[in-house]
Parts: C-alpha cells; sequence; structure tokens
C-alpha cells in the first residue's frame, strides 16, 4: 500500500526546478488563472481543451498578463480528453520535443444540479476522460499529477470542519464521478511503481484575477452561485434564486467555504512543485479551502457592498443533492506544502466584481 507523504514544514521546501507541465481544461477559470500562476513562476505549460465551456481569449489575456516572453512557454492544442490520440498530440506538442514532467488535471464537467439530470454525460467526461488522460501517461513514462478534485464527494458531512480522513460518501453524480477518479488514482499507485499523485480536493473557488482580465464566464445560465449574483449585478439576470431558506444554518442559507481562485491556483502550483521535488512514489490527499464558512446571505451582501450594487433574490426549494455546510479543516495542506489562503470574502467579492464589471458579456465582449 501507499502511504501518504509525511508533512514537511515549509521551510524545508527548496526552490523547484523549472517544469514542462500539461493542464488539461487549461482554458477554464480555474485552469486559466493556474496557468498565469505557473508562467509567472517560469515553468512551461501546454494546455489541453477542446473549449466547450471556456474561451481561447482566455488564453491570450493569461499571455498578456503574464507579459510577451510568456507566449514562448505556453503551447494550445485543442481536443477531447476523452480521446487518447487527443492527449497524445498535447504529449507531444512541447516546444523542442521536450518531455512533459507533470500533469495538472482540470478538465471536467462540474455542475452537481446538471449532473443530477444528465449523469452518463458526467461519467463520461469526468471518468471516460481521466481514464484516457492516465493511459496516455502511462505510454509516455510520466507518472506525476494533480488532480482537481472535489469537497463534494463528502456529500453531507458529520463533523465541520471536514478533515481528509471523513468518509467519501457523494450524493450526487458529480462528487461519484470525483470519488470514482480518486479510487482509480489510488488503484494505480498500488498497481505501478513511480506514480506521484496529489488529490486536491477544494471546496468553492470564486473571485478572478484582480487584474479584471480573466475570470469565471460560464456558458450559459451560470450553475454556481458567485457568478450568478455579479451577472445580476452587472443586469446580464433579473434576479438571483437561493436555493433553500431552510438549512439548519443562522440565517437559514446554506454555509460554504469560498476560496479565491488565485490561492486555488497556488495551491496547485505548490502541489505539482512539491510532487516534481520527491524522490519517492506518493500518493496525498490534501483539502484546499480557508477553514472559514460563509453563507449565501453573507456573501450577496458583501458583494453588494464591494460593487455598490443592489443584488435582488429570491428564495426557492433546495436543489436535489445540495448540503447545508461544507467547510474545509485545511491543516494538512499547510504542514505539507506550507500553503493557506491568502485573501479573504472581501477580496473575492473585489475581484470578481472588477472581472464581471470590465467584462459584462465575459470573454463575448
Amino acid at each position: 500500500m501507499k502511504r501518504s507523504v509525511p508533512a514537511l514544514p515549509s521551510h524545508q521546501h527548496c526552490t523547484p526546478a523549472l517544469a514542462q507541465l500539461l493542464i488539461t481544461g487549461g482554458a477554464g477559470f480555474i485552469g486559466s488563472h493556474t496557468c498565469l500562476v505557473l508562467l509567472e513562476s517560469g515553468h512551461s505549460v501546454v494546455v489541453l481543451d477542446d473549449f466547450r465551456n471556456s474561451s481561447p481569449k482566455a488564453l491570450e489575456r493569461v499571455i498578456g498578463l503574464a507579459g510577451p516572453k510568456a507566449a514562448e512557454r505556453l503551447t494550445v492544442v485543442r481536443g477531447d480528453v476523452r480521446r487518447e490520440q487527443d492527449v497524445a498530440r498535447a504529449f507531444e506538442a512541447a516546444p523542442g520535443g521536450q518531455a512533459i514532467t507533470a500533469v495538472i488535471h482540470f478538465a471536467g464537467l462540474k455542475a452537481v444540479g446538471e449532473s443530477v439530470r444528465q449523469p452518463l454525460t458526467y461519467w463520461d467526461v469526468n471518468v471516460g476522460g481521466s481514464l484516457a488522460l492516465l493511459t496516455t501517461m502511462q505510454i509516455h513514462g510520466c507518472r506525476t499529477i494533480a488532480f482537481s478534485s472535489s469537497a463534494t464527494l463528502y456529500g453531507c458531512p458529520q463533523q465541520e470542519p471536514i478533515p481528509e480522513h471523513a468518509t467519501v460518501k457523494p450524493i450526487n453524480p458529480y462528487g461519484q464521478t470525483k470519488a470514482a477518479v480518486e479510487q482509480m488514482l489510488a488503484n494505480l499507485a498500488t498497481s505501478e511503481a513511480g506514480w506521484r499523485i496529489a488529490r486536491l480536493r477544494y471546496f468553492n473557488p470564486v473571485g478572478a484575477h484582480p487584474s479584471g482580465q480573466i475570470g469565471e464566464d460560464p456558458a450559459g445560465v451560470p450553475n454556481n452561485l458567485f457568478p450568478f449574483i455579479s451577472q445580476v449585478a452587472v443586469g446580464r439576470r433579473a434576479e438571483l434564486l437561493i436555493y433553500g431558506a431552510d438549512w439548519p444554518t443562522p440565517d437559514g442559507t446554506g454555509i460554504r467555504d469560498y476560496i479565491h481562485v488565485m490561492d486555488l491556483a497556488d495551491g496547485h502550483r505548490m502541489a505539482v512543485e512539491h510532487l516534481l521535488a520527491l524522490e519517492n512514489d506518493a500518493l496525498i490527499t490534501l483539502n484546499l479551502g480557508s477553514g472559514r464558512g460563509h453563507s449565501v446571505l453573507e456573501l450577496l451582501h458583501c458583494f453588494e457592498q464591494c460593487s455598490g450594487r443592489s443584488i435582488p433574490h429570491r428564495f426557492v426549494d433546495r436543489r436535489p443533492g445540495d448540503a447545508g455546510i461544507t467547510v474545509a479543516d485545511p491543516t494538512l495542506a499547510f504542514q505539507c506544502l506550507g500553503w493557506k489562503t491568502q485573501r479573504g470574502l472581501k477580496d473575492i467579492c473585489r475581484d470578481g466584481w472588477a472581472w464581471q464589471r470590465l467584462n459584462p458579456e465575459g470573454y463575448q465582449n
């Protein structure tokens, strides 16, 4: 059996070697911010994305933020992570025939409600895509991966904040697909030597780059709370629907651990650098969250203050597959990586509003 990596004090981390990385779903919300952080750190990146829920403009803006020389270290491959031939093209696309040394796997579908309505699509994309990716990694001799998992797989947790050893019991197809890929990775680590794997369970990514140049731009009606709030604020939506006013919380609305997307991007960079610095096999599982929960109404009122806009809202019935409270215990991430969140709810709302205000129609501006 593989053991989790022992916790390391942050001062023991050495300066990481620069790497050639493959980022699946790198044009998406979290992926684009992570690409920016990696490029700013000097790494080279190949992005594989089919742009079904993202825009090539996000990566153009990443280059603008990272500087013109960064363009030489970013390669974009249009393709579907479910197709092994597309993943193989991405592995072979690095300039000068450089080998991919590690993968950060974001590509997948992520809406809880949609997963309840379309479970087969979620199993196809999230699990089928991961299988094709891991198979291609084996063929190309790449054994290092940071996987974009989710706190959704904890279901309705019995304790708060939630530690990594809490029971994995997802209550919706989205969470079930994340749990299935985590199990696939654990099986792989046990069956074959050489794998260095990080399963990163993050909570509620929100906000945007403080420049307002890149941010979250969901296709169609947003499935997540924060982009819905910001679209109401900018006039794209008439009102916010709040799913449930009878949760067992102080104000009756659901409580979540909101994490600024830039903190999350830093967490991915630190995780992959940590894996690459290890000399032995590893399978680590880390929560990425702030450790503090905020209700829907708290987030709404904070956004109103930061934007100066009133957010019309209406309470409706709870959605199938939702949980009342999910808050991370992020202790292990700090012990292992030296990582913790640096930004709070006001930073999240300020930066998210800057993005939406400057880009009222998202990347279609």
